[in-house]
């Protein structure tokens, strides 16, 4: 199945001297907004995203890495392809 595509029309309000967008309080539910998102900029145009809050660390890097249970058989051939030999300095 095709994942379907979904706009709304939405419009533009005053904020001081600024102007603003209302988001429907379904769509905060569903995507777990609350009173900070991250507005990035792209190719395709403005995005929307949820700010994380989250520190980055050592432990959360280590167990993200972990999980993704990559394949580093070849990373032994790699470091013995000879080049050792060639008189490079380390």
């Amino acid at each position: 199945m095709e994942k379907q595509l979904r706009s709304k029309d939405i419009k533009l309000v005053q904020i001081g001297n600024s102007k603003g967008v209302r988001i429907p309080k379904a769509l905060l539910q569903k995507y777990g907004f609350s009173n900070t998102l991250l507005l990035e900029e792209t190719d395709r145009g403005l995005l929307l995203r949820k700010k994380d809050d989250r520190k980055l660390s050592w432990e959360n890097t280590y167990k993200a890495m972990a999980n993704e249970k990559e394949d580093w058989d070849d990373l032994d051939t790699t470091l013995l392809d000879g080049l050792e030999d060639e008189g490079f300095e380390y």
